[in-house]
């Protein structure tokens, strides 16, 4: 295998806009069919985005020999059942994140998957970026010094009721649909799980989402997280990694434009901070192109499923605050 056939599952806005256009320009990647439960949808979707291949449900897709992985962009409430189906359909599976509505159910997709010799990631497109390989990689040389906090903001504003990531059914509201990034960073960049976690959130008292919510993770050795997410709030993003002797800023650390330069900003000490530029990339297209070796290669996926799992406990642990 040279090349990974690709099936989409949903018609959904962020696979129509930004993610399947960056499938299909992966070197090691071919879009050969999209599916919508509306076969008129899929069509028209399919014409838009130049696919062979138009199915009128999921099930039509993953009955097709051709495909080899499927890309799953449905609402939350619906990555377990069609992840596990595409499982017993044997193709691989990318999901968009969070992978399920609890751990437990992330569990049971990451068994489903394993079970059926199949590759399952979770769709965390920013950590494949450059400007986050490259912040990682001065962690890691301890550039900074030794990594004591982490602070991170997510926020745009959306009260549609209408809209699924309002709607508590479909496994809406701001942790899960935004705050799942922070706490992912805050993980990643620890190299650890959270001993204790503290949260404040605030519920839309029609709705039931939450619309703006904090938390502290303290992870082993007395490093601290803290983010702040919010889906009533003016549209930001940032992140600043804090070490003993200097810091980190992220310019744009999760909608990273693939279309111009980015930028992370590095101080050492007391020292003015280094502006490090990256040229233009596509993080979508670097995701695909990762898990599609993953595939031709038979190696594992770049991110472990079981950190999927575990970012699941820990948005639930948050959730769960009064």
């Amino acid at each position: 295998m040279r090349t990974v056939r690709w099936g989409i599952l949903s018609t959904a806005t962020i696979g129509m806009a930004k993610v399947t256009p960056a499938i299909q320009r992966a070197a090691n990647c071919e879009v050969v069919a999209i599916a919508s439960r509306h076969s008129d949808r899929a069509a028209a979707a399919a014409r838009r985005l130049g696919i062979e291949a138009s199915y009128g449900g999921y099930e039509q897709l993953l009955a097709a020999p051709d495909i080899d992985a499927v890309y799953i962009p449905l609402p939350n409430d619906m990555h377990a059942e069609w992840t596990t189906k595409a499982a017993a359909a044997g193709k691989h599976v990318l999901c968009e994140k969070p992978l399920g509505l609890t751990a437990a159910e992330a569990r049971t997709m990451a068994d489903a998957c394993r079970g059926a010799g199949v590759k399952l990631a979770e769709a965390f497109m920013y950590r494949h970026h450059p400007t986050w390989v490259e912040a990682r990689r001065l962690l890691a040389e301890e550039t900074v010094g030794e990594l004591q906090a982490v602070q991170s903001w997510f926020s745009y504003y959306n009260d549609d009721p209408a809209n699924i990531r309002n709607r508590l059914e479909n496994g809406g509201g701001a942790v899960m649909d935004i705050g799942c990034y922070n706490i992912n960073l805050s993980r990643m960049l620890f190299a650890a799980e959270p001993v204790r976690i503290a949260a404040a959130v605030r519920r839309d008292p029609v709705m039931g989402i939450d619309t703006l919510s904090s938390a502290v993770l303290e992870f082993s050795g007395g490093g601290q997280a803290t983010f702040t997410c919010s889906t009533r709030a003016a549209p930001y993003q940032r992140v600043h990694i804090i070490g003993d002797a200097g810091r980190i800023e992220m310019e744009i650390p999760f909608n990273i434009p693939p279309d111009r330069e980015t930028r992370i900003f590095v101080a050492r000490g007391g020292e003015a901070p280094e502006t490090i530029t990256f040229p233009p990339a596509d993080q979508y297209t670097i995701q695909a192109d990762l898990f599609a070796r993953a595939i031709i290669e038979d190696t594992a996926v770049p991110v472990p499923i079981d950190d999927a799992i575990n970012n699941m406990a820990a948005i639930e642990t948050i959730l769960a605050t009064d």
